[in-house]
């Protein structure tokens, strides 16, 4: 069973969204697909695939004594996919103690499908870290926007430290510093990672050995969502080159989805986009992720070697021109045919345009923030 966590470095960017259309995606052909609503405190996703409101789900499992794990999977109107509710109403799942979390990767990791889909919380919280490297096959889902793409960077980057802090044992000269650096009261997104690492292996070499070798079995793979044009494909080269560079993780590019105001129209119908529009560019994208998915389950190839790493990001680039002409052309023949008038066409340039301005302003105040942090540096 290949278990994929689907994850995000803030909310709004289309994770669970992403999550069940995948889920159909992978079921529609064939496979076996348990997706589990592991966004523990704010569990929707059940809405997301058209079920009502739901009895039993995780939460009331963890928290009831009679309950076995199985009552709480249930079928769901599409073939070859069940599903795993959330909290159903429970107060406090966000936060699971150490038991709890425990238990609930063991039941999850027992089940028997080909594919096991979690959809986390979003954020860096512990728990949604924790089951993230559940997994050695981590979805990120980002947007182009910069604010996204900085918080899917710091998730991953919250990441790598929760990693130190579960390899480096307390008593060990790595385990001691990360807990000096703590006391010292260095915030940890200062931390310049590479030369952390490099003081690790001079002064506790061991567990420095031990973290490379973890690091070997983590693969994040990144799906960049909501895009408006192909220069926003670009972003996630951008995301590469960072978590390369500072963070020692090289991602694979799963592909694009290009935003498309079928999916709201879809949501409030309570079906998911490749229900509701199965031809539209949206969904034809979230098709061919479920394609590289399949194929990497056919050929048992879940980690990609640095030749295929860079044409994951070239075949991305290319989508997004592909899947951009089929958009204009679409949108052309629907203004020639009536179906979209002119007033409908200056609407919607008018609301990208506002877009447009709400994206270079907060730009200028990332910028400007970021240029704060440049200025006092980066502390070990």
């Amino acid at each position: 069973m290949h278990v994929l966590s689907v994850a995000s470095g803030k909310g709004g960017v289309g994770k669970s969204l992403f999550a069940s259309n995948i889920a159909i995606a992978l079921a529609q052909a064939g496979k076996q697909v348990i997706l589990a609503d592991l966004d523990l405190g704010a569990s929707n996703l059940h809405l997301i695939l058209g079920i009502g409101a739901v009895k039993e789900g995780i939460g009331t499992y963890l928290t009831g004594n009679d309950l076995a794990f199985e009552d709480i999977i249930i079928d769901t109107d599409y073939r070859n996919l069940k599903f795993i509710p959330g909290d159903a109403e429970i107060p406090g799942m966000a936060n699971l103690k150490a038991s709890q979390k425990s238990k609930l990767i063991r039941k999850l990791y027992t089940l028997d499908a080909d594919f096991l889909i979690l959809d986390l919380g979003a954020g860096t919280s512990f728990n949604t870290i924790d089951f993230f490297l559940s997994s050695s096959m981590g979805i990120i889902v980002t947007a182009p926007t910069l604010t996204s793409t900085l918080n899917a960077y710091l998730f991953l980057k919250n990441t790598v430290f929760r990693l130190m802090s579960t390899i480096f044992s307390k008593k060990s000269k790595a385990g001691e510093l990360l807990v000096n650096l703590k006391k010292e009261g260095t915030s940890l997104q200062k931390i310049y990672i590479p030369k952390l690492l490099e003081r690790i292996k001079q002064e506790d070499p061991d567990s420095y050995h031990q973290y490379v070798d973890r690091m070997k079995n983590f693969h994040p793979m990144l799906v960049l969502n909501m895009l408006e044009n192909p220069k926003d494909s670009l972003k996630a080269d951008k995301i590469r080159r960072s978590t390369k560079e500072y963070l020692g993780i090289d991602m694979e590019h799963l592909g694009i989805i290009y935003f498309d105001h079928l999916q709201e129209i879809a949501l409030n119908s309570r079906l998911p986009i490749v229900i509701y529009k199965p031809n539209c560019v949206l969904s034809q994208a979230v098709y061919r992720i479920a394609d590289k998915l399949i194929q990497k389950d056919n050929e048992n190839l879940f980690t990609a070697d640095i030749t295929e790493l860079e044409d994951s990001y070239l075949t991305a680039n290319m989508e997004a021109e592909i899947d951009y002409t089929i958009k204009a052309d679409a949108m052309t023949e629907m203004l020639h045919s009536g179906a979209l008038s002119e007033g409908d066409l200056v609407e919607t340039i008018k609301a990208q345009q506002y877009e447009i301005k709400a994206l270079k302003k907060e730009n200028n105040f990332i910028k400007t923030q970021l240029a704060k942090a440049i200025k006092e540096g980066f502390k070990i």
